[in-house]
């Protein structure tokens, strides 16, 4: 007779310090989100968000909610964590990025797109994003929680956001969370974020476009 082999329970070891979804929750309080807008975004429920949340922090042993957000890491399979940081201090580049709140995505995508006649590059969700001539326009819906309008933020592109981001924290710049990848494109080009305060507590925004690494 053939004994049968068992098998452990439960899911198989992840090679990374966080899961996926425990990645994507803390990227997104990284981002400055609350838990409400965490779930509606990831469409889980507040309970999920929050078991994450633990899991994350019990996993990274830092304190809170408020570790998470300054905890500076990167998924093991990231193209910025396979390209490493240089430390060569590269400043700021152009501004790559522009936000504006609308109050209704639908008709300010088609004012933008039909009246301004800017280049549409794609919606997703209560997220819209224009080509203002290589500066990128980006809209987000308004919810309740933030205002209707304006509050722009300026988004400063950098060659090496990890690198920025310590420059600029030595010179004593106040940033509400660490680098945070937002969104990976299907060619696998990764577009990472960290904000920061100007003097008056105005927000801004390092961007960075991390190419995977060839082979």
């Amino acid at each position: 007779m053939h004994r049968r082999t068992t098998r452990p329970r439960g899911r198989p070891p992840h090679p990374d310090v966080l899961t996926p979804a425990e990645w994507r929750v803390v990227n997104a309080v990284r981002h400055g989100m609350t838990n409400i807008e965490i779930g509606r975004r990831l469409r889980i429920s507040p309970d999920a968000v929050k078991f994450h949340i633990t899991n994350a922090v019990g996993k990274l042993g830092v304190a809170g909610r408020r570790g998470l957000k300054t905890w500076s890491g990167a998924p093991v399979d990231s193209a910025l964590r396979k390209r490493g940081t240089t430390m060569t201090m590269p400043g700021l580049g152009p501004i790559g990025q522009i936000s504006r709140n609308v109050a209704d995505i639908p008709r300010s995508v088609e004012w933008y797109k039909t009246i301004l006649g800017l280049p549409h590059l794609f919606t997703f969700g209560d997220l819209a994003f224009f080509d203002c001539g290589g500066t990128r326009l980006y809209l987000q819906g308004h919810r309740p929680e933030t205002k209707a309008t304006g509050d722009s933020v300026i988004y400063f592109t950098t060659p090496d956001i990890n690198a920025s981001y310590t420059q600029l924290r030595e010179r004593g710049v106040v940033f509400r969370g660490a680098p945070h990848m937002i969104h990976r494109h299907p060619s696998g080009v990764e577009e990472w974020m960290a904000f920061f305060e100007d003097p008056d507590g105005q927000l801004l925004a390092l961007m960075s476009q991390v190419t995977p690494p060839t082979s």
